[in-house]
């Protein structure tokens, strides 16, 4: 197993709460982490059928039956169970009953903060970040990555990745969606997620989203809520504060894990994508995403953002602690150019109280300018106030 930087705040807060709730995408290595870091703790899980039906026919029979400290794996299947959870805990004494992991489906979230509030701490688990790789000795170039992606199985044993997320696309997105929002045809919802996917990085549009997939926006609004709340895609909005500008208000759309992207986007091999026209909105994704990994796996609360005008200056990330802003500007060229500084010159002039300046671009080498940082792509997590 490659150690993952989550398991520390686990072993934190389940000395602070009665339950700890890990969320995350499937095969994200939930399931691993917390078996690993709680060997001792009885186990269960949801997906099992009989199992399943077990806990909904008779939640205090299933809670005697499996006694605490006890993981509940995918307990988004019955979160009817929560309710008895919450009953269960309030009874006790002390911390460290339970771990619960799940998909985040949208019945869970609202389920978790109603019944679990006070009780539980959430913690986000996301596929394996360059961080984590690098800690292990997993090496590799720029599209090696974009193409590979991060998902646990793929460094556990010998796969062929595009046939990973072909197989992932089928097994879990589609079966996910068709339970979520009673799809009858997915090929239309398909379609929708290879045109996220080639729009990866840049501003969501759904009104012309409607126009190529044939489907309603109301309806296209409906199928991006859902795959966030399954940690399919999640939305960047832009940064705010009164500076007098006209300010884009649209938000910006990722995937959580880039070697899907490069599966619908029919991208097979590191020379494809070297080459693709979308490379610069691929190597956006898999940083963004990176900085995304560095903030949950430490438990930090930073805002994520960007900047753009309507005069098409832009800062393709805002990071913001305690209201203090840094700005980064990500580059997919695999050689820096102080060019790419001109943006975060005149964000600054804007932000007076800016605090750091970073580029993280498509190469190697990092050092440290006069008034900015440099880092190649590898140590993105650096740029992470608070690391």
């Amino acid at each position: 197993m490659i150690p993952r930087i989550l398991a520390a705040r686990l072993l934190e807060r389940i000395q602070q709460y009665p339950i700890v709730t890990l969320l995350g995408p499937r095969q994200a290595g939930k399931t691993t982490l917390v078996r690993a870091t709680f060997p001792d703790y009885t186990y269960v899980n949801l997906e099992n059928p009989e199992t399943r039906q077990f806990a909904v026919r008779d939640p205090k029979g299933f809670l005697k039956t499996y006694p605490c400290p006890l993981i509940i794996d995918e307990v988004q299947r019955v979160p009817e169970l929560l309710s008895w959870i919450q009953v269960q805990v309030d009874s006790m004494q002390g911390n460290g009953h339970f771990i619960l992991t799940g998909s985040n489906q949208p019945a869970l979230g609202a389920t978790v903060t109603q019944s679990l509030a006070g009780r539980t701490s959430l913690l986000y688990l996301l596929p394996l970040s360059l961080e984590e790789l690098s800690t292990y000795g997993i090496q590799g170039d720029r599209d090696v990555w974009l193409v590979r992606g991060f998902l646990p199985r793929i460094y556990q044993q010998p796969v062929d990745a595009p046939q990973i997320y072909a197989d992932y696309l089928a097994t879990y997105v589609e079966r996910d969606m068709r339970q979520l929002i009673n799809l009858k045809d997915f090929s239309r919802f398909e379609v929708f997620l290879r045109l996220l996917a080639g729009r990866v990085g840049q501003i969501l549009n759904l009104s012309t989203l409607a126009g190529d997939t044939g489907v309603s926006a109301t309806t296209l609004s409906h199928w991006l809520s859902v795959l966030e709340a399954s940690f399919i895609v999640f939305k960047v909005q832009p940064y705010f504060r009164n500076i007098g500008k006209r300010l884009v208000k649209s938000s910006k759309i990722y995937f959580y894990e880039p070697g899907l992207v490069a599966s619908l986007l029919q991208i097979e091999s590191p020379e494809q994508a070297a080459r693709d026209p979308l490379l610069s909105g691929l190597f956006e994704n898999m940083v963004v995403v990176e900085l995304v990994k560095a903030l949950m796996n430490r438990g930090l609360q930073h805002t994520v953002s960007f900047y753009r005008d309507s005069n098409g200056h832009e800062v393709d990330c805002v990071l913001e602690r305690q209201r203090i802003p840094s700005c980064i500007e990500i580059k997919a060229s695999q050689t820096f150019s102080t060019d790419f500084l001109r943006n975060l010159y005149y964000f600054k002039n804007l932000i007076p109280d800016t605090h750091d300046l970073w580029v993280i671009y498509g190469g190697t080498e990092s050092f440290t300018g006069s008034d900015y940082r440099v880092v190649g792509f590898a140590d993105t997590y650096k740029a992470v106030p608070g690391t």
